[in-house]
């Protein structure tokens, strides 16, 4: 079944061309710009990375180095190596893989936990442990990073680890009872009283961008891995998203109790976008029909509902809570907006969804790129001001959201 490949039964040429246009602008963006970013400002002398680039191009060499990010860049290099190794020269294509091999190698021998399994939160700069906890969204990123290396490259000790952190997974945070993934444990799988993923997320048991990042990493998994309880788990996510978290006006419910009760009013317009395409992505992998089908009829009413989020001038806002709108343009909302209107023009045959998607990059183009030094700004505030106060790489700020919305566009079209 075709998952990621153009279909052309019913676009115009200058649809295609437009496509094309577009595929080979953002292979630019990430060739000349983003990767490169990477490569020269984060590693470090020892053989790792630093831990943070601030937005003012301050690099901070004692900052902590986080699970997450360490897990985005072995993800991103991997899929840039396999998308690319082809098409730009052989020393590139070899500092590709470098970086992905850098980061496999501190994720197995410094964030994995030898003796209770799963990968610690974060390592103080000299990598020693530095947070133990066991944040499932962190556990699934680094399934995420390794399964994709495996398909880069064949990798046998990727796939090995995939397999044993989809276990840990399995094991500890699946709820047997009520479904679903529990949010957070101690080091030793304890239940932990501060389960959040950051300090503007709820403190809940179960959370809507967990679950999204636990189906995004099964499904790399499940290509390469064929396993039944995979299959069972990544079916199982995707009718979550349907039963449980999308709600009737298309838009995602975020924080959930142990009984998946949500009392928030919020929505968030960057995560709406972002499920439309790896919901859809999802349904491809798993490739039974009548799930596609059901997923299918859900998708262009999730990504309306994320339309509620986009400016006229192509930037889609951050979120609204209750009657309060945050209006900041955050960079990661911006290349999920890209990669989902897209999606709808590649698979519905949305000619909408093409003309959404050039508005989008032309903004990121405008507003978000640092055209002096690299990478792009956290965001563009609501007034109009770039954002230098949250970092251009760090923790959070990882060349996975905008690298992958260059590589599905240039894998889509090519």
């Amino acid at each position: 079944m075709k998952e990621q490949t153009m279909e052309t039964s019913h676009k115009t040429s200058a649809e295609l061309l437009a496509a094309q246009a577009l595929a080979k602008q953002v292979q630019k963006e990430l060739t000349e710009d983003i990767l490169p970013y990477w490569i020269k400002g984060m590693c470090s002398p020892d053989g790792g990375f630093y831990g943070r680039i601030d937005g003012n191009e301050n690099l901070d060499p004692t900052a902590p180095v986080g699970n997450i990010m360490t897990a985005r860049v072995l993800w991103t290099f991997a899929s840039a190596y396999r998308i690319l190794k082809d098409s730009v020269d052989q020393e590139t294509a070899a500092s590709y893989l470098e970086m992905a091999e850098k980061a496999k190698k501190l994720l197995l021998e410094k964030f994995l936990d030898p003796e209770y399994g799963g990968t610690y939160w974060s390592l103080d700069h000299e990598y020693n442990p530095l947070d133990t906890k066991k944040q499932i969204y962190a556990i699934a990123f680094t399934i995420y990073g390794l399964a994709e290396l495996n398909r880069a490259t064949g990798d046998e000790e990727a796939l090995e680890y995939a397999i044993k952190l989809f276990h840990s997974i399995e094991d500890h945070s699946f709820d047997k009872e009520k479904d679903g993934y529990f949010e957070a444990f101690t080091r030793t799988w304890e239940p932990i009283e501060d389960m959040r993923l950051s300090e503007k997320d709820a403190n809940e048991s179960k959370t809507m961008n967990t679950h999204l990042h636990v189906l995004e990493a099964y499904t790399c998994l499940f290509r390469v891995w064929k396993d039944s309880l995979l299959e069972e788990r990544l079916r199982g996510l995707i009718r979550i998203f349907e039963e449980r978290i999308t709600d009737s006006n298309g838009h995602l419910k975020l924080f959930f109790d142990d009984d998946w009760n949500c009392s928030y009013d919020i929505f968030s317009y960057g995560h709406d976008i972002e499920a439309s395409w790896l919901l859809h992505e999802a349904a491809l992998v798993l490739g039974d029909s009548e799930v596609l089908a059901r997923i299918e009829a859900l998708i262009p009413h999730i990504a309306d509902a994320a339309s509620e989020g986009l400016t006229p001038e192509g930037g889609m806002i951050y979120e609204k809570l209750g009657e309060e709108i945050d209006r900041d343009f955050h960079w990661w909302v911006q290349a999920e907006a890209v990669v989902g209107y897209f999606n709808l023009w590649d698979h519905f045959d949305s000619q909408e969804g093409l003309e959404k998607a050039l508005m989008c990059w032309d903004f990121i183009k405008d507003k978000i790129l640092d055209k002096e030094n690299g990478e792009w700004f956290w965001s563009l505030r609501a007034d109009g001001s770039i954002n230098r106060d949250e970092d251009k790489a760090g923790f959070w700020k990882c060349p996975y959201h905008n690298g992958r919305m260059c590589m599905e566009l240039i894998e889509r079209v090519h």
